[in-house]
């Protein structure tokens, strides 16, 4: 097979991502790799027509001489036994702006992909390494930062330097004598409404706790039940003699 990529971006910066494993393995679509394992190596899904077969394998990159690279991959099926083997070389050249990426070798594959149109198989292999070849100048030139090399920002309880504040003295507020329109204003509103709150205060209390008043004396009871017979009395005599009068004239 022979197929080639331009990628806009310069020879060296793929030259960096071809020296770095774990560079290539990120540069691979849709590679998961396997935590604790080498750097390319887990699975990959490929999609072939309207097919995708799930393969579990690794990859390995070597320099030649010539400045061109090995590319060197082999995978089996994770769902059956077909398996599939590459032997690559990549070449750069400088074209502008960016490189060209031209890729010779063989691949050999059975199990389900052999079952394929080999027109679909083409293609999916094409595609793949145009994907692959973009990837590696795209990218990064390092991974995720270590959480143990991350900078610790200084917790937000430390003592921070304060600012000099100049306390200014405080003057207490002067109170004022209020006119003696306003003490004579309050002394009429206090006679209007009622009894001060001192009155209040000293009031005998009222209701159920009110004092029980004392008895009356019978003196005078007695002097009141003699007095009204005699008022009577002397009102009778006085009828008596204007009648008297009266007959006579």
């Amino acid at each position: 097979m022979e197929h080639q990529v331009y990628v806009p971006a310069p020879a060296s910066r793929l030259r960096e991502a071809l020296a770095d494993p774990a560079r290539v393995a990120r540069a691979v679509p849709g590679l998961q790799q396997d935590a604790g394992a080498d750097p390319g190596t887990g699975r990959l899904k490929v999609r072939i027509g309207s097919h995708s077969i799930t393969y579990r394998g690794s990859l390995r990159v070597s320099p030649h001489e010539d400045g061109s690279y090995a590319v060197d991959g082999d995978a089996t099926e994770a769902r059956g036994t077909g398996t599939v083997k590459l032997a690559l070389t990549f070449r750069l050249a400088e074209t502008g702006e960016g490189c060209t990426v031209t890729v010779t070798g063989t691949a050999s594959a059975d199990g389900r992909v052999a079952e394929l149109p080999a027109e679909a198989v083409q293609a999916a292999g094409t595609r793949l390494l145009g994907r692959f070849a973009e990837g590696l100048g795209e990218a990064p030139a390092a991974g995720p930062a270590s959480v143990f090399e991350t900078e610790v920002p200084p917790p937000s309880l430390a003592p921070e330097a304060e600012p000099d504040v100049v306390e200014e003295p405080v003057s207490e507020p002067v109170v004022e004598p209020l006119p003696e329109i306003f003490a004579e204003a309050a002394h009429a509103r206090r006679t209007m409404i009622g009894r001060s709150a001192e009155e209040v205060d000293h009031a005998p209390p009222r209701g159920r706790y009110a004092p029980v008043p004392a008895p009356q004396t019978v003196a005078g009871a007695s002097a009141l039940r003699w007095a009204a017979p005699a008022a009577a009395l002397a009102l009778a005599s006085a009828i008596v003699v204007t009648r008297a009068l009266r007959r006579r004239r």
